[in-house]
């Protein structure tokens, strides 16, 4: 008789914990991230020579790709590093991008 009791009461803790992890999502949804992830930007390998579509500038640099939108963008590092390096300032230098242009990634339909 105790044993039966004993499986009983083990048995709804079991079911009452599993009842709560079922119902957890519901009351405690996860939330939805609108925005794009990090994964949407393709880093190109090694560094290459920058060149502004006006001809302005050439440096070194990295560059970048937004596969949403096909826009590529130039990170200077001012010099052959993989990373901005500035030798004649103390704090770390920050690179701003420069456009470089765009692909049509509408044009790559299967046909």
């Amino acid at each position: 008789m105790r044993t039966d009791l004993y499986q009983r009461a083990v048995l709804t803790v079991i079911a009452l914990l599993l009842g709560f992890l079922a119902l957890r999502p519901a009351t405690n949804p996860m939330p939805v991230l609108a925005q794009p992830s990090a994964s949407s930007i393709y880093v190109e390998p090694g560094v290459t020579t920058l060149r502004k579509p006006d001809g302005t500038e050439q440096v070194q640099g990295k560059v970048m790709i937004d596969l949403q939108t096909g826009d590529v963008y130039g990170f200077p590092t001012l010099s052959g590093a993989s990373y901005p390096v500035d030798t004649t300032r103390p704090e770390p230098p920050v690179s701003h991008p420069m456009y470089l242009g765009r692909f049509d990634l509408t044009g790559m339909r299967r046909r």
